[in-house]
C-alpha cells in the first residue's frame, strides 16, 4: 500500500458486518420477491439462499485479491495491468460505484412520490439527500461507518413488520417444493444476486479496515444477515400473496405494510417509508465516498472538491429521470453491470493475478 491510512481513520474488523449489510439492504428489499417469483414462482426462496452463498464466495474472492495487492482495487489494477490500462479499468469501476448511489437515490424518491407525497418534486428530496450525504462524508469514513451501523439497527423494523401479514398466510403457496428445472433456478439466482451487489464498495474501503485478515468472517456474516432478511421477506410475501397478486405488485413489502394497523396509527407505511430513508442513506454515502476517494487516488484530485462535483452530477441526473421506464432502465443497466463485474470480471482478475504472482516466484 503506497499511502498507509492513519490509525485514527481505521475501523474495527467487526464493523465490516454493518458496512456490508447496509449496502445490501436498501430499496431492493422492498420489491425483490416479485422479480424472483417471475423466474421460479414460489421456489424463489431457494434462489435467495443460492444467491447468498454465491455472494459469500465473491466476498472471499475480493479479500484474496485485495490482500495479495496490499491495497484497494486501484492499487491492484496498477500492479496487474500497469498504470494506463489499470487506471482505465479503475475509472470504469468508479463510474459504476457512482451509478449505484444514483440508482438508490432515484428509486427511493420514486417510492416516496408514489406512496407518501405524490406532488413532491424530485429535485427537492434529491437536494436533501445530497446535503445529508455531503455532511456525512466530509466528516470522514468513520462517520460513514457509524451511519451504516444505525441503518442496520433500523432495518430490523422489517422483521417486526412481517408479523402482520402472517395472519393471512397460506402455507400451501410454497408447495410443491423444487418444482423447476436447473436452468430456471440459475436464472432466478442471477436475478436474486442483483440484490446482494453492495459488497463491491469493499474494493475501495478495504485499506481502512484495521487487521483486514480478521474482517473476512464479519463480511460474510453481514452477507448472511442480509440473506436472512431476504429469506424472511420472500417467504412471508409468498405465503401472503397469490401468484397473480404478486405479479401485479411492484413493491410487495410496502403492500404488506399497508395492512398493519395500530391504535395511534392507521397507515404504518407513512412512518416506515420515511424511517427507511436512514436505511437508504448509507447506500448513497458509501457510493459517493468510494467514488470521490477513488478519483483522489487515481487522478490526485482533491477529494472534497471532487465530492462536490459528484454530488452536483448525481443531483442533476436524478432530477432528469422522471418516468418509470427511465428509472427501471437505469436499474436494469446498473444491475447487469454489477453482476458481470462481481461474478465474471473479479474471478478473471483473480486468475490473472494468480498467474502473474506464480510467474514472479519462478
Amino acid at each position: 500500500m503506497t499511502n498507509p491510512i492513519p490509525e485514527r481513520n481505521l475501523i474495527s474488523p467487526f464493523l465490516v458486518l454493518f458496512l456490508i449489510n447496509a449496502m445490501q439492504v436498501g430499496v431492493g428489499v422492498l420489491g425483490f420477491p416479485r422479480y424472483v417469483a417471475i423466474d421460479v414462482d414460489y421456489d424463489g426462496w431457494i434462489a435467495v439462499i443460492l444467491g447468498g452463498f454465491l455472494t459469500s464466495v465473491a466476498i472471499w474472492l475480493i479479500f484474496i485479491i485485495l490482500r495479495r495487492g496490499n491495497g484497494d482495487i486501484i492499487e491492484v489494477h496498477k500492479k496487474v495491468y500497469g498504470k494506463w490500462l489499470g487506471g482505465f479499468l479503475s475509472f470504469l469501476i468508479l463510474l459504476y460505484l457512482l451509478s449505484l448511489s444514483l440508482v438508490v437515490l432515484r428509486t427511493y424518491i420514486e417510492v416516496v412520490q408514489i406512496w407518501v407525497f405524490a406532488q413532491l418534486e424530485t429535485w427537492a428530496l434529491s437536494l436533501v439527500f445530497c446535503a445529508l450525504a455531503y455532511y456525512t462524508i466530509v466528516k470522514g469514513f468513520r462517520v460513514v461507518t457509524g451511519i451504516c451501523f444505525i441503518s442496520v439497527i433500523l432495518s430490523f423494523l422489517t422483521y417486526v413488520s412481517l408479523f402482520g401479514p402472517l395472519e393471512f398466510m397460506e402455507m400451501r403457496n410454497l408447495l410443491p417444493i423444487v418444482d423447476h428445472t436447473p436452468i430456471e433456478f440459475l436464472k432466478a439466482t442471477k436475478t436474486m444476486v442483483l440484490s446482494y451487489l453492495g459488497v463491491k464498495m469493499l474494493l475501495i474501503y478495504y485499506p481502512f479496515i484495521k487487521q483486514p485478515e480478521k474482517a473476512l468472517k464479519w463480511a460474510v456474516g453481514g452477507n448472511v444477515l442480509t440473506m436472512i432478511m431476504y429469506l424472511s421477506v420472500s417467504l412471508v410475501a409468498f405465503i401472503y400473496f397469490s401468484p397473480d397478486q404478486l405479479q401485479r405488485t411492484i413493491w410487495p413489502l410496502l403492500s404488506m405494510w399497508q395492512i398493519i394497523e395500530m391504535p395511534f396509527l392507521e397507515r404504518f407505511e407513512f412512518i416506515a417509508i420515511p424511517v427507511w430513508s436512514i436505511v437508504v442513506l448509507p447506500n448513497i454515502c458509501l457510493g459517493l465516498w468510494s467514488t470521490s476517494r477513488g478519483f483522489r487516488l487515481l487522478f490526485s484530485f482533491n477529494q472534497h472538491q471532487t465530492l462536490i462535483v459528484l454530488l452536483i452530477i448525481v443531483f442533476c441526473l436524478s432530477s432528469m429521470l422522471q418516468t418509470r421506464a427511465s428509472i427501471d432502465l437505469l436499474n436494469t443497466v446498473v444491475s447487469e453491470t454489477g453482476f458481470y463485474l462481481t461474478y465474471v470480471y473479479l474471478p478473471i482478475l483473480w486468475l490473472i493475478q494468480t498467474i502473474r504472482l506464480k510467474g514472479r516466484s519462478t
